[in-house]
């Protein structure tokens, strides 16, 4: 349920209603317009008849029953697009936001050559893997711990802020050390005690769909994390598992304007990993941008050849420069800041 409280409901009178919601046993989530404030009320549905009674409290203007299952994260609760703030950058409504560096961190001199060419190129936000989710046990796991300091050394050196992967609830608080945002990938999409975990964490949440997640299912992941009080969610499209197998998946550009129509999150699209082939990400980066995605996010690596994972679907800094420059010219013609 969503409770709209009056224009001219004071303060005393916002938290009333706040005190009876949680005496009912429901979570709420507060949002603070120009004009007005509204309450989502998160629950068992089976007490909804009582709030709703809740229409007769002095300051309240109505309460709105909301349909959809994802109630924190649709556009019922909230209409105006949300800002993702990351330690200094934007992600969000009229922002273009570029997240770009390797896989994988593998020494302090790569992630300091990768944090130098995003820099210097314009990209706000610098990505690196410590923590590595692989399909083989054998494959190249991470450097963990000392991945992740080398990913926050880079980033404090140019200026950048990071964003990695939380693969483990146990590993949350240690990345959360580290790390300026926190990335779900897509085998984690559903891993309900990881989203918990990080729904209490006081770091953005970067969640990327997952490879056989339908768009209501994506919303649903990110409900979790939105109802343990963490409002700062940025959803990132990467791709599904379909019968093409002519890249590594099938990048759902559809799903950009149907979750603008659907959530007030921020999305984002990640070319790399849908690709699975560098040649091809620079035209799929351009597209998403023109189907109205708030950034990207993409693999650059020094030297692709040498890299420890994913070497085959990353930039080099040449052709990460070019797409820079395309993407630059883009955002005019969007009417983004980037």
């Amino acid at each position: 349920m969503i409770i709209v409280m009056k224009e001219t409901a004071s303060e005393d009178k916002i938290q009333s209603v706040l005190h009876k919601i949680h005496d009912l046993g429901y979570k709420t989530s507060v949002i603070r317009g120009v004009n007005r404030t509204v309450i989502a009320a998160v629950g068992d549905e089976r007490g909804k008849f009582m709030l709703q009674q809740m229409e007769t409290l002095s300051g309240v203007d109505r309460v709105v029953p909301v349909l959809d299952p994802y109630k924190l994260a649709s556009r019922t609760s909230q209409v105006e697009n949300s800002i993702v703030h990351v330690n200094g950058s934007c992600v969000g409504d009229g922002w273009l936001t570029v997240i770009a560096g390797p896989c994988s961190v593998e020494s302090l001199d790569q992630m300091m050559e990768s944090a130098r060419v995003v820099k210097e190129h314009g990209g706000k936000i610098l990505r690196g893997g410590a923590f590595k989710p692989r399909t083989s046990p054998y494959s190249f796991q991470g450097l963990e711990e000392e991945g992740l300091k080398y990913l926050a050394e880079a980033g404090k050196a140019y200026g950048l802020p990071v964003v990695t992967e939380v693969v483990n609830p146990r590993d949350a608080e240690l990345v959360v050390k580290y790390a300026d945002m926190l990335q779900v990938g897509a085998r984690n999409t559903q891993n309900f005690a990881l989203l918990k975990e990080l729904g209490q964490a006081n770091k953005p949440v970067l969640l990327k769909r997952g490879m056989s997640s339908t768009i209501e299912e994506l919303l649903m992941s990110a409900e979790y994390i939105l109802s343990e009080g963490n409002s700062q969610v940025i959803l990132c499209e990467r791709g599904i598992r379909t019968f093409e197998k002519a890249t590594r998946s099938t990048l759902d550009l559809s799903a950009i304007p149907v979750l603008k129509e659907k959530t007030h999150l921020p999305v984002i699209v990640d070319p790399s990993h849908a690709m699975g082939n560098w040649k091809y990400v620079p035209s799929m980066a351009k597209a998403a941008v023109a189907a109205g995605a708030d950034g990207i996010m993409v693999e650059m690596h020094p030297r692709p050849e040498e890299a420890l994972c994913d070497g085959e679907q990353s930039l080099k800094p040449k052709s990460f420069q070019g797409l820079m420059e395309e993407i630059r010219q883009l955002s005019v013609l969007m009417e983004k800041r980037m």
